[in-house]
């Protein structure tokens, strides 16, 4: 895996979104050979009248987290776009830090896919999952 550590990851996260998505404030925390993990820090303003995350946190959040990982295992950002996003909301989340894992399932020269699990800070059980597909605009 070519070197891609917090430093440029924290970087990409403020350079090359979206302000509203560097304002989720996503935290790179680990990265592998298979993926990366994040936490989404407890945040009152992505909480809906009903007390809990919303849905549009947590697929913005799977997105984004998809993207710094895939820098991650390309040792570099290739400015790619989302063709799909696929997002299953199991369980409710409440107000608190939110635990992110993306597993790389392809990586290719085009086209690269990802899977995401979510979870509260602590609970063992998955409350949100992604799957996701990305096209490379540049080699």
């Amino acid at each position: 895996m070519p070197q891609f550590g917090m430093e440029q990851a924290q970087k990409t996260l403020e350079t090359v979104f979206a302000p509203w998505i560097v304002e989720l404030g996503l935290r790179p925390v680990s990265f592998d050979e298979n993926g990366g993990s994040f936490v989404l820090p407890h945040n009152d303003r992505l909480v809906h009248v009903g007390g809990v995350v919303c849905g549009q946190a947590t697929a913005s959040a799977a997105d984004t987290a998809c993207v710094v990982t895939l820098a991650a295992l390309n040792g570099r950002f290739r400015i790619c776009t989302t063709v799909d996003l696929t997002t299953h909301f199991i369980r409710p989340l409440k107000p608190g830090d939110i635990e992110i894992r993306v597993e790389v399932l392809s990586n290719g020269k085009r086209m690269a896919y990802a899977r995401v699990e979510m979870r509260a800070r602590g609970d063992t059980r998955v409350a949100v999952t992604a799957t996701s597909a990305f096209a490379y605009l540049e080699d």
